[in-house]
């Protein structure tokens, strides 16, 4: 039997993450993809993920052994067995040590991560929001997403989705910090990654527009005061002559 080409990359995923790549403080032990379904495990907890055109519809906390829907609108209309998904990944990592056994182990190549960081909503000072960051192009799918305020890290209110697969068999992770705006405080998310030479830092802060001088208010209030009196002026010019052109007519009576 020919494996699928999901399970090869599967294979070399395994692979790539129990070989040393450096970074010692991003641990894995196993990732697999199959189809729709994907399978990832690393630090405390694990998932199984099941997407749909795309879209995560739910995943399994291997932790808690329950199903947890991204909507939970969803699970009125279907339901998913949590011990489906142990089967499946039993079953997934017996096929994925067969295919490593047989391949030449080469090391799969880490991609580089594309970091984007920008707020859910316009940012107005001290209403709260939340700061997204958009990892993508994450290859293998194993990665440290943090948060710095003013370079300190922050240990709460902070959320992060499950690794989301691509077509081009990368992944994308979203983390989400929640937080109030201030002009005082800036920003950061880090992210680590064996296709990075060292933790990639993405600034972020709000954009406050600088106040105005006193010059410039002043010339500002001038030319508004110019202004003012220009059109009061040109008004009443105007005014004299429309009401001229009127006495005028008056005085001229019917021919």
């Amino acid at each position: 039997m020919v494996p699928s080409r999901a399970l090869i990359w599967g294979a070399l995923a395994l692979a790539t993450m129990m070989s040393p790549c450096g970074g010692e403080d991003i641990v894995a032990e196993h990732i697999g993809s199959y189809g729709i379904n994907v399978y990832q495990s690393y630090g405390p907890q694990g998932y199984y993920t099941h997407e749909f055109d795309g879209d995560e519809q739910f995943y399994v906390d291997l932790d808690k052994k329950e199903t947890v829907w991204q909507l939970p609108l969803f699970s009125k209309f279907g339901s998913f067995d949590p011990q489906g998904a142990l089967r499946n990944i039993a079953v997934g990592k017996h096929t994925l040590n067969v295919l490593t056994k047989r391949s030449n182990n080469t090391m799969a190549v880490n991609k580089v991560p594309e970091v984007t960081v920008f707020p859910k909503s316009p940012v107005m000072l001290g209403q709260p929001n939340t700061l997204i960051c958009h990892v993508d192009n994450i290859f293998p799918p194993v990665i440290n997403i943090t948060w710095l305020k003013n370079g300190r890290s922050v240990t709460e209110g902070f959320s992060e989705t499950s690794f989301l697969s691509r077509n081009d068999h990368s992944f994308l992770k979203i983390s989400f910090l929640t937080f109030l705006p201030s002009d005082d405080d800036i920003y950061d998310c880090r992210v680590e990654h064996w296709g990075l030479d060292e933790p990639l830092l993405k600034h972020w802060e709000p954009e406050i527009p600088a106040p105005m001088s006193e010059l410039t208010e002043t010339v500002v209030c001038a030319l508004g005061l110019i202004v003012g009196l220009v059109g009061i002026v040109v008004g009443t010019v105007f005014i004299i002559q429309g009401l001229r052109s009127g006495g005028a007519s008056r005085h001229q009576g019917p021919l």
